[in-house]
């Protein structure tokens, strides 16, 4: 692994005394509760290259059948505490080069569990700029600094005035007194068990507390909530803290995270340095408070809220991460030939016709909302090509003039019964402006390209949704203020997993949405494109070894995820891996018949006892998915597409009257409610407290995302375009 073992043994939970798999794996087993064995193999699996989707899909045998969320868990746990491991070793090392690690302090490094830890250790020896102790000590003070720390009796006036160089930069006793009392506060605040003590006081009683900058109140308006702000910090609400913080960073709110009084903290630092009554520690008292206030206090307020938004961060990150697997995985419409419209008043609405496929037939503007007489061309030209190009179904993006455009398609008489639907356009506009859109449709502009986007995502919008930046699709909360790295990772994960889930057609799948596949990758994805294209379509999974670059071990990792409906092969069209076929061939002659056979038949499935064939590397849980998948090969895990349809007599929001119930689809769901599009261009707030006749911890217990609901409304602030709804009718 490239990290040089280490011989002292540590003491406590999640220390180790080396940088190895093993002992890596019995500290996330006790933090996570699982296994060290499923923990160990699956971190071998994760350090050969093998994907959370593959490992939770096809090595359960080795994990115990771990799931994707603890898989990654383990993954990302790991990746922790090797970082602490690596920041250990640069701390030794510097520590060492300074000629000051003596045993002792090696041991306690070692046995340093977090990066907190760490830190305080290391504080003492950490490279410094200037400070008020080193300019004090400087000036050869640090004798006097030890003498006061004594705390014996005597007058210190007295032992300072040896110190006193009048011409010089210690011109009188005071500032004698003053530079020792410099010396000893630096320690002080450089003690570990004292930062922690701090820190545990902090941790229990600090008040998170918001006041608006003075002179910014009308600049800071859409902060009010937060003008005149208390709360406990620990039961501070993550969406609350990202938005006083935010606040903050624009300079128009001041947020501390302090203990409402000092006492208990200057009791307990006092109690571990104040000894006795003498003058001596009267000044020692005297640097603690010092200490406190001017060193220990910012750093470690700075530290709890740097903890509560990295907390919020996270919960934020699962919030969105959350909506975007639901995004995702909605239902798709199927292959349908769609017409698409992307909506606008002044200037037109661009209508295009997709094949089943989704490739673009036709494009042309309509301008149904600039006079009577072209509205009735719109809804004549509709009706004509709806005729033309056979659709079976009709994409309404629901932006500006999108409820208008619905009710012009209303008018229309189609001479056969299509579905209109209303498409979320949430990054159309990113997606039309892209590298991906260009290569897509390099004769046609920004326009076009959405409007066929909304097509194609009424049809699949997991195939859709992954050629766009999943941050640009809408359903996050302060997703701009959160740890980016975090966030990239989180729904990186996240679209992994729904692709995989779903699995993917070889030979249609867009590079993009290839690249997602386990073991692939953009480059990968590249040359599978490059060869379909040059050989045309792959006659089976086999096939994929004479892709360029592709080599066992990509194979391996993505070839289940693939299919390859027209193989000759039937299992080509499943999840199993073909690293079982030869498996499944077994159990199909075991009874007397072959594979496509076997499949065909459920009569004859039923006979197979699937423990006759458990074998060391093929237990009953990958025997149960080999089942499944003969039942119903390359089962679609999404739900059955449903037609939406907003209340017509409203399409803006000053149609709105409290108390209407109407119908509605869910769009987002943070931490304190959920938002629900009812068709007037502007989205109502669910309040957590008004999802149920019942106290509700999580609003995502309640809804999901595209969830048809039926709400009432409670309020309407025309000024503020706020709309409240309550979904307890």
């Amino acid at each position: 692994m490239g990290f040089q073992a280490r011989k002292t043994v540590r003491k406590s939970n999640f220390r180790f005394s080396t940088h190895s798999n093993v002992n890596y794996a019995t500290a996330i087993a006790q933090q996570l509760n699982l296994g060290p064995r499923q923990v160990e193999q699956t971190i071998a699996l994760l350090e050969s290259g093998a994907t959370v989707p593959f490992i939770a899909r096809y090595r359960k045998e080795a994990t115990g059948a771990l799931n994707e969320v603890q898989i990654a868990a383990i993954r990302d746990l790991l990746a922790r505490l090797k970082e602490v491991d690596r920041r250990r070793d640069t701390i030794i090392e510097s520590i060492a080069q300074q000629g000051k690690l003596t045993d002792e302090l090696r041991r306690t490094l070692e046995a340093a569990a977090t990066l907190t830890e760490l830190e305080d250790l290391y504080l003492p020896y950490r490279p410094k700029r200037k400070t008020r102790a080193s300019v004090a000590a400087a000036r050869g003070l640090t004798p006097l600094a030890d003498l006061l720390l004594t705390q014996a009796a005597g007058n210190v006036e007295q032992w300072a005035a040896p110190f006193v160089n009048p011409d010089g930069e210690v011109p009188d006793i005071q500032s004698a007194l003053d530079g020792a009392r410099d010396i000893i506060a630096e320690r002080v605040s450089e003690n570990p068990q004292a930062r922690n003590r701090v820190r545990n006081i902090y941790n229990r009683t600090a008040h998170l507390t918001s006041r608006v900058v003075k002179g910014k109140e009308e600049e800071a308006g859409k902060y009010e909530s937060w003008f005149e702000w208390d709360e406990p910090a620990r039961r501070a609400p993550s969406h609350r803290v990202l938005a006083m913080l935010r606040g903050a960073d624009e300079g128009l709110l001041r947020v501390h995270a302090r203990p409402v009084t000092d006492d208990e903290v200057l009791q307990v630092l006092e109690r571990q340095f104040v000894r006795g009554t003498t003058q001596a520690a009267a000044q020692v008292a005297e640097a603690v408070r010092d200490a406190y206030k001017r060193l220990i206090a910012p750093s470690i307020e700075n530290e709890l809220l740097g903890s509560l938004k990295e907390h919020a961060d996270r919960e934020a990150i699962r919030v969105f991460a959350d909506n975007l697997r639901q995004l995702l995985l909605a239902p798709p419409l199927g292959q349908k030939r769609v017409l698409a419209i992307d909506p606008g008043f002044r200037t037109g609405c661009k209508v295009v016709c997709l094949d089943a496929q989704g490739a673009l037939l036709h494009n042309e503007t309509i301008y149904p909302f600039t006079s009577v007489r072209e509205e009735r061309a719109a809804v004549a030209k509709l009706e004509a090509l709806a005729e033309a190009f056979h659709i079976e179904a009709i994409a309404i993006g629901n932006g500006t003039a999108g409820r208008e455009t619905e009710e012009v398609v209303q008018r229309c008489r189609f001479k056969q019964k299509l579905i209109a639907v209303m498409v979320s356009e949430a990054g159309a506009s990113v997606y039309s402006a892209s590298d991906v859109a260009r290569r897509e449709f390099p004769d046609y502009d920004v326009t076009v390209r959405g409007a066929v986007s909304i097509g194609r995502r009424l049809m699949d919008p997991l195939s859709e949704l992954v050629k766009i930046d999943p941050k640009s699709i809408g359903v996050g909360q302060y997703q701009h203020d959160v740890n980016q790295t975090l966030l990239a990772q989180s729904l990186a994960d996240v679209v992994e997993s729904c692709v995989n889930s779903v699995g993917v057609e070889l030979n249609t799948a867009s590079r993009e949405l290839l690249s997602y596949v386990s073991g692939i990758g953009p480059a990968l994805a590249d040359s599978i494109v490059a060869h379909r294209n040059s050989h045309g379509a792959f006659g089976s999974r086999q096939e994929l070894l004479k892709v360029k670059g592709l080599g066992a071990r990509a194979f391996e990792q993505c070839a289940g995820f693939l299919r390859v409906r027209g193989s000759a092969n039937p299992l080509d069209r499943s999840a199993v891996h073909p690293e079982r076929y030869s498996l499944v061939a077994a159990i199909a002659a075991s009874l007397g018949t072959d594979v496509p056979s076997l499949m065909a038949n459920a009569e004859l499935r039923k006979q197979i006892d699937i423990a006759r064939f458990v074998s060391a590397d093929c237990g009953l849980p990958t025997l149960q998915d080999i089942m499944r998948e003969l039942d119903k090969p390359g089962l679609d895990p999404r739900a059955k597409f449903e037609v939406f349809e907003f209340d017509k007599n409203v399409s803006r929001i000053e149609d709105l009257r409290e108390g209407m119930v109407l119908p509605g689809i869910v769009t987002n769901i943070t931490a304190f409610g959920a938002f629900v599009d009812v068709g007037v261009h502007q989205d109502g707030l669910v309040h957590v407290s008004q999802m149920a006749n019942r106290r509700v911890a999580d609003p995502a217990e309640v809804v999901h995302l595209h969830q048809h609901v039926q709400v009432k409304v409670l309020s309407v602030d025309l000024r503020r375009h706020r709309i409240s709804l309550t979904m307890k009718l």
